[in-house]
């Protein structure tokens, strides 16, 4: 088992722990199980049903090679009358299994989850089929960068986010859990059904309309379909996400399996066909990122922040500052050039310890992190302990100004 992607996503019950038991998490309780949805789980990871009483209850077997006799007799319903005694039997069985797939199971009836995958096909790198490193870094980088950019488009329907609405977008991945199947070629996601279903729905959507705009260019020429496409959740952001998943590939495939407990979301089928990808599509795929890229618009934004930076080439004269945003956009910072007379304002009022309002249009160009235009610099007064916090940051940070220049005007407000 593997680290999680990143600080956003928690690792899956079992990471860091050698096959066997499940130490990761309680255990779950046989009174809140489904044996419907227990047995769901079961033929989505690869048990096989050996038969068992027919009305009553059915036997199952783990995947692969014989793993020392292990089976479970699963109730057909819970009218069954030992059906709460034969579900702590096969959770405990789950349990001590040494099976991968074992572990995925007990996920499922923890934590009801929506399970996406990822394939690469890629050359055996070690014994036994194993991957090597750089495969399965890989693998993880571009599976975070789709989650990622499910997240965004969940938020907001765009060709191109850059800095916008990351904050909001790695929130919404902190439940997701990750495990990691042997060999290093594929990977499952866990996304909680409760915080993380809007993500899986619109990412099966996405990656749908991208291999659907995919053929229709190469069949026809035209692009016309990626710009159809960003309504279902298309952006740069997951083009990147599949051309890091492809590259360096045979090819590569992605599937979203719907919580059982949970069903299937509206305007969803009930079983998503892997959706597959070869290096023929990076071409493809490179356009239509750059499309995106260009076409997105910028926005007219009335901001709120705090100045964080301030720079300018003399002592006088205009200049920009960097601003940490807390109202009217969603990226955490954005650059600002000034007018001397607004920049001597950003200037006074961080001295002050308030923050400034400014309206501009923030610019797609360098990914929604530049303010133009700017105008009506003005300070906002705030409560006494907001301007305390303010003055101490400034206290803090001694490089605050970044005048340049021989004169050396370095610390000397505007």
């Amino acid at each position: 088992m593997h680290r999680p992607f990143d600080d956003h996503v928690r690792p899956h019950p079992s990471a860091a722990e050698p096959p066997g038991p499940w130490r990761g998490a309680a255990e779950p309780d046989p009174a809140d199980v489904d044996p419907v949805v227990l047995g769901a789980l079961l033929d989505r990871h690869g048990w096989r049903r050996r038969g068992g009483a027919a009305g009553r209850y059915t036997r199952w077997t783990p995947p692969g090679p014989s793993t020392g006799g292990t089976s479970l007799l699963v109730p057909e319903s819970k009218a069954f009358p030992d059906c709460e005694d034969l579900l702590g039997e096969a959770i405990t069985a789950l349990v001590r299994s040494a099976a991968p797939s074992a572990r995925d199971v007990l996920v499922g009836l923890t934590v009801p989850s929506d399970e996406i995958r990822w394939w690469r096909d890629t050359p055996a790198g070690g014994p036994s089929g194993t991957a090597s490193w750089t495969v399965q870094e890989q693998l993880r980088s571009a599976a975070r960068q789709m989650l990622l950019a499910g997240a965004l488009a969940a938020r907001e329907r765009a060709g191109y986010y850059g800095g916008r609405h990351r904050r909001q977008a790695q929130a919404l991945l902190d439940g997701v859990l990750v495990g990691p199947a042997p060999g290093g070629r594929s990977l499952t996601a866990f996304v909680p059904v409760d915080s993380g279903r809007a993500l899986a729905v619109r990412l099966c959507h996405a990656v749908q309309a991208t291999r659907e705009a995919i053929d229709y260019q190469r069949a026809t020429g035209g692009t016309e379909a990626f710009d159809a496409a960003v309504r279902a959740g298309v952006s740069r952001e997951l083009t990147e996400a599949v051309i890091a998943l492809v590259r360096g590939s045979e090819g590569a495939r992605v599937a979203v399996e719907w919580s059982p407990a949970a069903g299937v979301p509206q305007g969803c089928a009930a079983r998503m066909e892997p959706v597959e990808f070869s290096p023929g599509d990076l071409p493809v795929l490179r356009a239509a990122g750059a499309r995106y890229l260009q076409d997105e618009p910028s926005v007219p934004v009335r901001i709120t922040g705090t100045v964080v930076r301030m720079r300018r080439s003399g002592p006088r004269g205009a200049g920009t500052v960097r601003l940490r945003v807390l109202a009217g956009a969603d990226v955490p910072h954005v650059r600002v050039a000034l007018d001397e007379d607004d920049y001597r304002t950003a200037g006074q009022a961080h001295l002050v310890g308030l923050p400034i309002r400014v309206a501009g249009r923030l610019e797609s160009r360098g990914g929604f992190r530049r303010l133009s235009d700017a105008s009506g610099v003005a300070p906002v007064p705030v409560d006494e302990a907001e301007r305390d916090r303010l003055m101490k940051s400034l206290q803090e940070n001694p490089d605050f100004f970044e005048e340049a220049g021989e004169q050396g005007s370095e610390g000397t407000p505007p």
